[in-house]
């Protein structure tokens, strides 16, 4: 986003103004002359709120004595707002107000939250006189100088709305030193009005300063109007923002990141959020297990050894493919206490992906077919095998151990050779770049140094020997000053962010818990934090979701599933010190996770919701229980892809984190957060701390184990209180709190 400080100071008419619409000079216009009739005040925090009505708006006004402030366009007006009415404000609301004019009836709500995190939220809806065509609607942010001119307040849009994830705007205001502020646009509410116009809100959020915040979609011209009105009298949210304040208008990239996740976090704790539905995440791992052994299309035989196929019948065997399939079925292994023979089966051959002359894991098998390039390698999957074979190796597989040490050299070597700056391709053999870049700034796999550090992290743990330590931080080191452009891939931002904190933990530097946070911030700028009905997103979830990649149209079950066990570490990891509203979205993100990852598996959706004559990769089969790799945001088919028979390790991640067996004991264990640790204080209790935040509940079920008829049971939190639970099918299930001590006895 472009300064404005590289205006004219004080230009002798407006149109020497470069690069500024007619709303910001209406806007400043109507400022000066004073020409807007106040309505009501509001006070929030040390901010003043002035609700007034011009000429074609309701503003909301807001303003830091002697710092500057904004004006947020509450309503649209067309013609003015007339008679502005107050009603009598509903629970939660600092004011109502209600107005007629050209287009229909407007009502706007004002609800003040003065909590650490001081948030002003407007909500608007429109009941339209006619049925109302929408060819355009005008941006609603507009910074102001202590004068109130827009064209004089100076600052920075730090991160904007990307694709159909959240409609966030984060930006600074630093002269004057209004200080940081995180618009937020929530989608769920205008669900209705995407239906009736039939629009999506694909970058919405954005703008060019000082003509910033929300442009609400509307259908493309192409020589004629849309066609596609609101209902004439039927009331329509057209806008719900939240506008979260911080005085800190400093561009410190650490500080910055912790300033956003802190207010996103404050916002997160306002919305109203989705209901989760509990999954027999078992029985999905259970019917995993039996198709990896037995469907045709799962595996294929070379070298007398048996490999995963990517997708359904199709693709080369592939080391990351395979190690990931391989380290999921281990965490269920070791889950159930028994052994589970398609481990042994898949691990045998993994030598085979071993390049001794390289003295590294190759992605494909040396008999790959002339249609790829065997020496290919995208700078992730160099690292992500290695991480995989790492946690086999902790877990005390000896073969996997000397793989990953095996290996281990060439994969400093590429680092030292990028300066820690990896490309998004490269030959394998030579290390001559394929393709340097993903975009015009030269930016390449930016956030390959996160997983490269905790790969280290996992040596030095394995060895002791300290360059394995050193390099973690010189690659930490290197990820610093990219702001939020930091996330490449979202799993390899979340490992990222554990390296840093795992790092924290042992050098007690406090720098690399500061750098978790900006791979955090970087990891949730891509986050959809709103539930769409959009299309065929009707038929699953997706809040809380992230996308692939930072410019992927959609949301995919490697990347989800694979986060969410970096984030258990990371909460495992992570203490007192960490930020609040740190713990709150990586708890979040992963309840969500256990409850947005079903709707990846074909049998969960309608059979129309899938696409079948278009995927990319092979076609996907609804009687195996693999995930398709794609769902969408803006309700598009799902899979087009292709089926991840790689995504198989989901069931057993999800399944192996979420529930848990008790010792001589009739039943099993289910919650939606982590338990960080267990106790048995009597014969027949249980006692465990949850990891969740302060605030929030966990879901807590108590299964049937076999045919056993539950007993009866009693929950109660540390402070004593008794947990009232319910019956559901075959389990009964209580609401806890989400950072409780919990003790269950029967």
């Amino acid at each position: 986003m472009a300064d404005i400080d590289t205006l004219p100071v004080r230009p002798a008419k407006a149109g020497k103004l470069p690069g500024v619409s007619p709303n910001v000079l209406l806007l400043r216009d109507e400022l000066r002359s004073d020409a807007m009739e106040q309505v009501a005040t509001l006070a929030l925090g040390d901010l003043d709120i002035e609700i007034s009505a011009g000429r074609d708006s309701l503003w909301a006004i807001v303003r830091r004595k002697g710092r500057g402030g904004l004006a947020l366009r509450a309503a649209h007006a067309p013609g003015g707002c007339g008679k502005v009415r107050t009603r009598k404000p509903e629970e939660g609301e600092a004011l109502r107000l209600e107005f007629d004019c050209a287009i229909g009836r407007q009502s706007v709500a004002f609800r003040l939250h003065e909590d650490e995190v001081p948030i002003l939220r407007v909500t608007t809806r429109l009941t339209p006189a006619v049925p109302l065509l929408v060819p355009f609607l005008p941006r609603d942010l507009y910074p102001l100088d202590v004068h109130d001119d827009p064209t004089r307040a100076v600052g920075q849009v730090e991160a904007a709305q990307r694709g159909l994830n959240a409609g966030y705007s984060y930006f600074r205001l630093t002269e004057p030193g209004f200080g940081s502020t995180l618009y937020f646009q929530n989608f769920t509410t205008l669900n209705p009005y995407f239906e009736a116009t039939r629009t999506t809100p694909d970058g919405a959020v954005g703008g060019e300063w000082p003509e910033i915040g929300y442009l609400p979609p509307t259908a493309p011209q192409k020589g004629k109007p849309p066609l596609d009105p609101l209902p004439e009298g039927q009331e329509t949210a057209i806008s719900d923002t939240y506008l979260a304040f911080h005085a800190d208008p400093r561009g410190d990239e650490t500080a910055m990141a912790r300033r956003f996740l802190s207010l996103l976090g404050a916002v997160y704790r306002r919305l109203e959020h989705p209901e989760t539905d509990y999954h027999d995440w078992i029985d999905r791992a259970e019917r995993a297990l039996k198709d990896l052994d037995q469907a045709p299309a799962a595996t294929i035989r070379h070298y007398g050894f048996r490999y995963v196929h990517p997708y359904t019948a199709a693709e080369y065997p592939d080391s990351m493919v395979q190690l990931s399939v391989l380290a999921s079925i281990r965490d269920y292994e070791a889950w159930k206490k028994e052994e589970i023979p398609l481990f042994a089966e898949f691990a045998a051959g993994l030598r085979k992906f071993y390049d001794p002359r390289l003295k590294t894991m190759r992605r494909y098998l040396p008999n790959v077919g002339a249609d790829k390039d065997k020496d290919a390698v995208d700078s992730w999957y160099l690292y992500h095998p290695m991480l995989n074979l790492g946690r086999l190796a902790l877990d005390g597989n000896k073969k996997a151990k000397r793989l990953f040490l095996q290996s281990i050299d060439y994969g400093i070597e590429s680092a030292h050779h990028f300066d820690y700056k990896w490309p998004i391709q490269y030959n394998v053999t030579d290390r001559s770049v394929i393709t340097a870049a993903r975009d015009d700034e030269g930016l390449g796999q930016t956030d390959v140094g996160g997983i490269y550090a905790y790969v280290m992290l996992q040596a030095f743990e394995l060895t002791d020997d300290k360059r394995f330590l050193d390099e973690a931080r010189a690659s930490i080191d290197a990820t610093r000053g990219m702001r939020f452009e930091l996330n490449y891939q979202a799993n390899l931002t979340a490992w990222g962010a554990a390296a840093c904190l795992r790092l924290w933990r042992i050098t007690n530097e406090k720098a690399y818990l500061d750098q978790a946070y900006v791979f955090l911030a970087s990891f949730f700028h891509n986050n959809a934090m709103w539930e769409s009905e959009i299309g065929y997103a009707k038929y699953y979830r997706n809040f809380l979701g992230v996308t692939a990649l930072h410019d992927a149209p959609y949301m995919a079950m490697y990347e989800c599933f694979d986060s969410f066990a970096a984030f258990e570490r990371f909460l495992k990891d992570s203490g007192p010190d960490v930020d609040p509203a740190v713990r709150l979205l990586l708890s979040e993100y992963c309840r969500y996770a256990l409850d947005r990852a079903w709707y990846y598996y074909p049998d969960a959706l309608p059979e129309d919701a899938i696409e079948t004559d278009n995927v990319r990769n092979s076609y996907v089969d609804r009687a195996l229980s693999f995930p398709v790799e794609d769902l969408y945001v803006d309700g598009q088919k799902a899979g087009q892809v292709g089926q991840e028979i790689y995504g198989a390790g989901a069931a057993f991640v999800f399944a192996s984190r979420a529930f848990h067996s008790v010792s001589d004991a009739p039943f099993r264990l289910f919650c939606d957060h982590f338990l960080l640790a267990s106790d048995r204080p009597g014969e027949k209790s249980l006692s465990f701390q949850l990891g969740g935040a302060e605030g929030c509940e966990a879901r807590l079920c108590l299964l049937r184990s076999g045919r056993a008829t539950l007993p009866a049971f009693t929950v109660t939190t540390m402070a004593g209180d008794r947990v009232r639970g319910h019956e559901v099918e075959d389990r009964i299930e209580f609401r806890v709190p989400a950072d409780g001590r919990i003790t269950v006895a029967w």
